[in-house]
């Protein structure tokens, strides 16, 4: 089949990763029409759920604590709303939004440097604009390894403690990045008589770290973290295909077998790549490395070229089948993205020292990664929710379930490489997890046109409804769309404790938005309702205009296939669908 060798090669190309001759780093968040003024902030996808587009009056820049203090003072006697944007903006939310047109951006893009490094302690000092992979590096040169980490290493350490960002693990404190945080140093506002800012530094055994290391940037604006590492040490990863027959059990053990086990779920296929991997001696021969195809560098025609492909994929089942079967096979041959030297790779198990394997990115500064917005590049949602492990068995059986009622429907999800699901333990943070709890986490196609549907969309979203209403289980800070965040803070059994750190630390609110402000529960709902809105995940659907699409088909609002309660837009059962 023609069709068959194209997506082959096209595939191909993007697996490799293909280095174009000039580099070109992911784009700032922040850009300013004039110096510093008439500005705008966006995420490194270059759209937030809702579209908009958020300004700011205008940025600036702070390279040391003293100048972060005096920015934040401006903006505190000006009372003006004020926002701290990282230099790689990875939230589907508009965290980094102030809010109208008059607000201020504080970018932590120069504050970005290691403050020390204490092998003997353990201890490592960072200022809170430095990138994930550069602490990683940092910290490996003096013979330390950070014990867990997101799986992307292109975010800032102020970033991702903030959205609670984690890997996947049981043992020990878990795999929430904030639980190795020992002390933080945050610039907050304060009265007339402070010079309106103050510098607070906190330090285990201080209650209000627990509201700092997990802020959402609603507190103030972090300047340095210390973080508790580990001598250098290796792991053994070897990944395997199963049956997901008995995925439901499996979920509910696996976290305990392996320190850094995690499992990828193609529902389609209905098999599931199970990841054994667990810390070695570093005397253990190997120097394995971790290079996720899905991060590698692309060049511009290859993800053009892969943007095409989804689209037509939207219009035929067969079309994504096709993609769904190719694109598992190619991952497997490459070890997704593993390599037994740092150069190809020649089989399980991969052995490598922890900086090497931990997480990888390797599209930062080289050529576009995968979703880069300046050019016609793949375009997506990602969302990310966590349930509770003694619940998680039945909601597997469920979405299994529904699986089972139209199979194709799935195809899709194998097409975006299935399903992750990550263990993270339970935390101490105000608003970090409550409980022990595997994480799903889902990518997704996303239409360029607003109001146009996806196919298959009302499933995506009734395994999200069943998740979140019947299962209990609570998002993930730094992705989802709107809806997801309606009423979640009551999940949160000391978000009230969290909100009087922020009464104390921001009694202004200088730091809160409109968005922050209905996702805290503070005022409103973060959903938006209107016509079409469902169709965008702004909204779970209540009446058929929510499911109105701007390409004139005849969707209404009905309910869950397995989850009654559930509420999604499907097209008319009498309307007539094309399925191939």
């Amino acid at each position: 089949m023609e069709t068959g060798k194209v997506l082959v090669l096209l595939l191909f190309g993007l697996l490799l990763g293909v280095a174009r001759s000039s580099p070109s780093p992911e784009p700032e968040p922040v850009a300013c029409a004039h110096g510093t003024s008439n500005c705008t902030v966006t995420n490194a996808y270059g759209s937030f759920p809702d579209r908009t587009i958020c300004r700011a009056a205008n940025a600036t820049f702070p390279s040391t604590e003293k100048e972060l203090v005096a920015a934040v003072a401006t903006a505190a006697a000006a009372k003006r709303k004020v926002k701290a944007a990282t230099k790689h903006s990875h939230s589907f939310p508009k965290l980094v939004c102030p809010g109208g047109s008059e607000g201020t951006i504080i970018s932590t893009e120069r504050l970005n440097r290691t403050v020390s490094v204490d092998t003997s302690s353990g201890l490592m000092t960072v200022e809170s604009g430095m990138v994930l992979k550069d602490l990683i590096e940092d910290a490996a040169a003096a013979g330390l390894a950070l014990p867990h980490s997101p799986y992307w290493y292109g975010m800032t350490i102020g970033g991702l403690l903030a959205t609670g960002a984690h890997g996947s693990s049981l043992w020990g404190k878990g795999s929430a990045v904030h639980e190795y945080v020992v002390r933080m140093r945050i610039v907050t506002p304060a009265p007339a008589n402070q010079g309106f800012a103050v510098v607070r530094e906190l330090c285990v055994g201080d209650l209000d770290l627990d509201a700092v290391k997990v802020s959402l940037g609603v507190l103030g604006v972090v300047s340095q973290v210390t973080l508790k590492l580990e001598p250098m040490f290796k792991r053994s990863v070897t990944l395997k295909k199963r049956d997901d027959a008995n995925l439901g059990a499996q979920a509910a053990v696996w976290g305990n077998l392996h320190e850094f086990g995690d499992m990828t779920w193609l529902p389609w296929q209905r098999k599931v790549i199970y990841r054994s991997d667990d810390r070695v001696p570093a005397s253990t021969p190997g120097n394995g490395l971790n290079d996720y195809l899905g991060f590698r560098a692309n060049p511009n025609l290859v993800l053009i070229a892969a943007r095409a492909w989804e689209e037509c994929q939207e219009k035929y089942d067969v079309v994504r089948r096709l993609t769904a079967r190719v694109l598992s096979t190619l991952f497997e041959m490459q070890g997704y993205g593993f390599t037994n030297n740092g150069g190809s790779f020649t089989g399980y198990p991969v052995v490598g020292f922890q900086n090497r394997i931990q997480a990888s990115g390797t599209c930062i500064g080289s050529s576009p990664c995968l979703w880069d917005p300046r050019i016609r590049a793949p375009f997506f949602y990602n969302s990310g929710f966590s349930i509770a492990i003694s619940k998680a068995p039945a909601y597997i059986a469920e979405v299994q379930k529904l699986r089972d009622l139209n199979p194709r429907a799935f195809c899709g999800l194998d097409t975006r490489h299935g399903m992750l699901l990550r263990y993270v333990r339970a935390s101490s943070a105000y608003l970090g997890k409550s409980e022990d709890s595997l994480d799903f986490d889902i990518t997704y196609y996303r239409s360029s046109t607003e109001g146009e549907p996806r196919s298959h969309a009302d499933v995506i979203d009734e395994i999200e409804q069943l998740a979140l209403n019947k299962y209990g289980a609570i998002p993930h800070w730094g992705k989802n769309r709107n809806f997801v965040f309606d009423g979640a803070i009551a999940k949160y059994p000391k978000a009230g404790e969290f909100l009087k750190v922020k009464a104390r630390y921001d009694p202004d609110g200088i730091f809160s938005s409109e968005w922050s402000d209905q996702v805290l529960g503070i005022s409103g709902s973060p959903s938006i309702v209107g016509r079409g809105c469902a169709i965008e995940g702004l909204c779970v659907c209540s009446h058929d205009s929510h499911c109105a699409p701007r390409n004139g088909k005849d969707y209404s609002c009905q309910q869950g296939k397995v989850f009654a309660e559930a509420r999604v837009c499907s097209l008319r059962p009498t309307a007539s669908r094309e399925e191939l």
